[in-house]
């Protein structure tokens, strides 16, 4: 009698869906904000953020820093209170410490539209169901009128 051949047991090569580099990025830059922020003394904090926020600005290019810059003026008029702190690598404005909105621009992970955000301290409730991040694509008058009202809203 002939053996017939044992079948091989093959078993599928695992794939990881994990991080994308960009996204890898943004977490190594906000370690390395924890770990200076802890470095700082709090007199020097502010002066600090704010030369942070205004080096990403700095790096960044075309549309992206065109509407950082705005946003960055506009924020400091309408909320000249608010802490200037680097979020994930990002522009960011607190108060009390906990980030009430940031800028994403739009090379970060390759989008084709900058972003405006904002986190829980926003005061932006609207009964069950609100907006917390609003596309970018240029900074016209209307826009720049519709953040200030965002700003103001978010303090409130």
């Amino acid at each position: 009698m002939a053996t017939q051949p044992t079948a091989k047991k093959t078993t599928p090569k695992k794939t990881t869906v994990g991080f994308s580099a960009e996204e890898r990025a943004a977490m190594k830059a906000h370690a390395a904000e924890l770990k200076t922020a802890a470095r700082r003394s709090s007199r020097s904090a502010k002066a600090d953020g704010e030369q942070d926020v205004l080096a990403k600005i700095a790096e960044m290019t075309g549309t992206d820093r065109e509407i950082a810059e705005r946003l960055h003026a506009l924020t400091k008029t309408v909320a000249p209170d608010l802490t200037c702190k680097t979020w994930y690598g990002m522009p960011a404005y607190a108060r009390d410490g906990k980030i009430v909105f940031f800028f994403q621009p739009a090379a970060k992970f390759n989008y084709r539209y900058a972003t405006l955000g904002f986190n829980d301290p926003a005061n932006l409730d609207d009964g069950n169901l609100w907006p917390v991040t609003y596309a970018i694509q240029s900074m016209t008058p209307t826009v720049e009128s519709r953040i200030k009202s965002l700003i103001t809203q978010a303090l409130s």
